[in-house]
């Protein structure tokens, strides 16, 4: 009787995961086409199946700022900033969904994604547009050599990137309505 439970247990997990791979793969597919909408649907099944995993997380919370669902982003990766802290993905979106709507975003927002995005940039400094981000959000603060900073580490990671490149020349040029 024992063996037979065990085994049901194991088939219904089996079966669980399947589901969420498949439902994890074509939400992800989904994301990377732009189909966000149904990106969302897709990775929030995959998500109530498996609410531990790190990829999930990022992919969803990713779907949900796309989608301007800003709170349900940050709250789905805030536990992960803490298990995860190393996931470069995990601060960069936190980042951007601590920011929401740049030109909307207050202080302490604006505060909270710099923060985010300085984490991303310590579990990879090569997090691409984390210190094009900060550099975007110290010009709003209007602390302009801050801003060419970030900009200037921003090329460091990436010589080719034109907008840093672009916006940190119009931060350094004098005089002008920047």
């Amino acid at each position: 009787m024992k063996r037979t439970s065990k085994k049901k247990d194991m088939d219904k997990a089996l079966q669980t995961k399947k589901r969420f791979d498949a439902l994890f793969r074509r939400g992800t597919e989904m994301l990377h086409r732009g189909e966000t909408d149904r990106a969302v649907q897709l990775l929030e099944r995959a998500y109530q199946l498996d609410g531990t995993h790190v990829d999930t997380a990022v992919n969803l919370s990713g779907a949900y700022i796309l989608t301007k669902k800003f709170k349900k982003a940050i709250a789905i990766l805030e536990p992960f900033s803490a298990s995860h802290a190393g996931h470069a993905m995990v601060w960069t979106n936190l980042g951007a969904a601590y920011l929401g709507n740049p030109v909307l975003a207050r202080e302490v927002e604006q505060r909270q994604a710099i923060a985010a995005f300085e984490q991303a940039l310590a579990a990879n400094p090569a997090t691409p547009h984390a210190a094009y981000n900060i550099g975007l959000i110290y010009r709003d603060l209007g602390e302009t050599e801050t801003a060419v900073h970030w900009l200037k580490k921003a090329l460091q990671a990436n010589p080719n990137d034109q907008d840093a490149r672009s916006l940190m020349n119009r931060l350094q040029e004098p005089n002008t309505n920047k």
